[in-house]
């Protein structure tokens, strides 16, 4: 199934939960505002083209829940979720713009109901959308792969972080869809292990050749020549820097300092050029994070813990930013791009 999709008997999101990821294949399913809030903060869904799936399908559940009984009560009752869905995770863009897209469409409403039926047509679009964005990226991005490659790669960009395919990851599937071999590296992604519990996971059921490192490693394989290419994906892409899961900087310097091409994949909805590195909230998680691997705690309960859910990777760092509508390459000049 896809990674989050509607279902139509019980008006509900249903979703795979990916904390439970590898042990545990698992969909479960949001009927309340309050239970896909807790979904989106928990991560049971994640990766920044999903979470604007989520927050469009997240106006739609909000527009099913509401008991208002004009068009102006409903609208209403839907800025105020759409308020409390984008608090859940403020530095992916994606989830704001899924949220505003399906507001957005409101004004095409002419009643009550059409205003329910409105916004989940505009959900659904954006979440066909995202498969057919990810296809058009991943077969640009396979062009830069040759046969015989090893990717590194972070987090968790593929289809677990998208509604089908992925980005990164997508790219990797487009290349080894035309007959290229290619290799993955993929990093654990403390402290939460995306990398390790989820990335590996996807490959694996593809049959594509994955290994797993520590984050602290991958400056280890590049210097032995392990690693042809990187490529991440992104939670925001502002004009001067690149937002992504914590680590993405440190594999970019490195990247660099051993002559590797850094590539970040990600669709044209994660750019912001409104705001720039310094104007940019960064999501702040649960100290615990770091304490406490599942319920066994690693760490000392009162130490203190600084945990950044994401960092800004400059965009001097970056050799190509691959998109549904093609490669770029510096200088990356945003408006232009949105064209």
């Amino acid at each position: 199934m896809r990674t989050i999709d509607w279902n139509d008997e019980s008006d509900s999101i249903v979703m795979i939960d990916q904390t439970l990821l590898p042990l545990e294949y698992k969909i479960i399913e949001c009927k309340t505002l309050s239970s896909l809030c807790e979904a989106i903060r928990s991560l049971r869904v994640r990766g920044a083209p999903a979470l604007g799936v989520a927050g469009a399908y997240g106006i739609a559940l909000a527009a099913t829940l509401s008991s208002a009984n004009d068009m102006d009560a409903l609208t209403k009752d839907l800025q105020v979720a759409a308020k409390t869905i984008k608090a859940t995770r403020p530095t992916a863009v994606n989830l704001a713009w899924g949220i505003d897209s399906t507001m957005d469409a409101i004004s095409d409403a002419f009643s009550l109901g059409s205003i329910k039926d409105v916004v989940l047509s505009e959900a659904r679009k954006i979440a066909d959308q995202d498969v057919e964005t990810n296809r058009r990226l991943g077969k640009h991005g396979a062009k830069l792969l040759e046969s015989g490659d090893t990717v590194m790669t972070h987090c968790n960009a593929g289809r677990l972080a998208c509604v089908d395919w992925g980005t990164a990851l997508g790219v990797i599937r487009s290349a080894v869809e035309t007959g290229k071999d290619i290799k993955v590296i993929a990093c654990e992604t403390r402290p939460l292990n995306q990398g390790g519990r989820i990335t590996t996971w996807e490959l694996m059921q593809d049959n594509i050749d994955v290994t797993l490192i520590s984050d602290s490693m991958s400056g280890h394989v590049m210097s032995r020549g392990m690693v042809d290419k990187v490529i991440v994906g992104a939670d925001r892409i502002t004009g001067d820097a690149v937002f992504n899961k914590i680590g993405t900087y440190t594999h970019s310097v490195l990247a660099k300092e051993h002559e590797i091409p850094f590539f970040v994949a990600a669709p044209i909805s994660t750019f912001d050029p409104e705001n720039w590195e310094d104007t940019v909230e960064i999501e702040q998680r649960d100290a615990n994070e770091l304490r406490f691997l599942k319920d066994q705690q690693i760490a000392p309960a009162d130490v203190k813990v600084y945990n950044p859910a994401f960092d800004a990777t400059p965009m001097e760092n970056v050799t190509a930013i691959i998109t549904e509508k093609g490669v770029f390459y510096p200088p990356f000049l945003l408006d232009e791009l949105l064209v």
